[in-house]
């Protein structure tokens, strides 16, 4: 696989930083991860379970070794440092500063190991005015401006439904490591990457930006295509109760579906882009959506050249016979459900391992391939580091 001895320790709990290390894993590397002493990483805890783990822990840690250790005493940050001295990548997600007063900020393992690729994931990142600030996704999401254009029926902010900062933040840092890695191959050293999840999260917004940064104000989301000003970018209601969408504004799919509706009349409204002028059409489609099922409508659009979809609920979506082709469902010996590998390779493809860690389970063999005696073991675990 293509991370084939890549050693990587990822110090960091909850979504971020363990699904950015879960990717890797997939895909061959050793990852070590550091859980605290006593209840290890939240994620743990988190949602419905099954077999001892949560789904939320097993679709972010499969595939990876457990170490705990305890940094406030010596004897654990001993070993964690021993750790360190032998891997490729560090992947930490404290509070800025935190990493500093354990003494495992990057400069310090830097000198100990100057080929390490070292990854600080925070809200807001390691410098700015609000990189103390305490933030989960939503809070970064809220100060993004992501919220504020996430309305629902009655315009008001509605909660963003998938912890995209979190995942965005995920995503870049993958990709920051794998540069830092391939530069490493030139240059011999290391670096530090400053990940944050605000920025993160805002550079995801490049499609939605021209009131922006063109006429210096806030979107009025339901004007915009993006988010419902456009009669071909939309959610529409069926006769059951349930809805579909209409996805592509572009004229073929226009004139295809319109012409299809015998109303071509209202092609023109649609040419002249996004905003309140296309409402007749929109007041059209809905009364024309409200006459049959969604089942009936997915049936009568197959085979049409027009962005369609139904809209389908999460059991559906991992149901659908194209995901099962696709691989993103998985199950293990068991029979329970994982997510699948969404980075798929021609040529060695990454492979999911259902192994999930008990907490600590990996300490010792850990620090003994680190080169540690019985004796040093013994010394440290009697200082409690573990």
């Amino acid at each position: 696989m293509k991370l084939e001895g890549l050693r990587v320790l990822d110090l960091s709990l909850f979504l971020p930083g363990p699904h950015l290390s879960m990717m890797m894993a997939d895909h061959g590397a050793d990852v070590i991860k550091l859980e605290p002493p006593g209840e290890g990483d939240p994620g743990r805890l988190i949602g419905l379970g099954e077999n001892g783990h949560t789904v939320f822990f097993r679709n972010a840690n499969r595939g990876k070794r457990s170490i705990s250790l305890n940094l406030k005493t010596e004897a654990g940050r001993e070993a964690l440092m021993k750790v360190v001295e032998g891997v490729d990548v560090l992947i930490e997600a404290f509070r800025p500063g935190v990493a500093k007063r354990l003494g495992f900020d990057y400069e310090t393992v830097a000198a100990r190991n100057p080929r390490i690729v070292y990854c600080s994931i925070a809200a807001f990142g390691q410098t700015g005015p609000y990189r103390d600030r305490p933030a989960h996704d939503l809070a970064c999401e809220a100060m993004a401006g992501v919220v504020s254009v996430n309305l629902g029926n009655d315009d008001e902010p509605a909660m963003p439904h998938v912890p995209a900062a979190d995942m965005a933040a995920s995503l870049m840092s993958l990709s920051g490591i794998l540069m830092a890695l391939y530069r490493r191959e030139r240059t011999g050293e290391g670096d530090h990457l400053d990940i944050s999840m605000h920025d993160s999260i805002l550079a995801w917004t490049p499609n939605v930006l021209g009131p922006v940064f063109v006429e210096k104000r806030p979107p009025v989301p339901k004007h915009e295509r993006t988010w419902g000003g456009a009669a071909f970018y939309r959610i529409y209601r069926t006769k059951d109760g349930r809805h579909v969408v209409l996805g592509g504004q572009e004229a073929k799919f226009v004139r295809n579906l319109l012409e299809a509706w015998e109303r071509p009349d209202l092609i023109a409204l649609c040419d002249r882009g996004p905003g309140p002028h296309q409402q007749p059409v929109v007041e059209f489609l809905q009364g024309v959506f409200e006459t049959r099922t969604q089942a009936e409508w997915v049936e009568w659009f197959e085979g049409r050249d027009i962005c369609f979809a139904p809209v389908k609920h999460l059991r559906e979506a991992f149901d659908d016979p194209h995901v099962e082709a696709r691989g993103m469902r998985l199950l293990d010996a068991d029979g329970q459900e994982h997510i699948g590998i969404p980075i798929r390779f021609g040529r060695e493809p990454g492979q999911a391992s259902f192994t999930l860690p008990q907490i600590g389970e990996h300490t010792e063999d850990v620090l003994r391939e680190c080169g540690w005696s019985e004796a040093e073991l013994e010394r440290i675990r009697s200082a409690g580091a573990y």
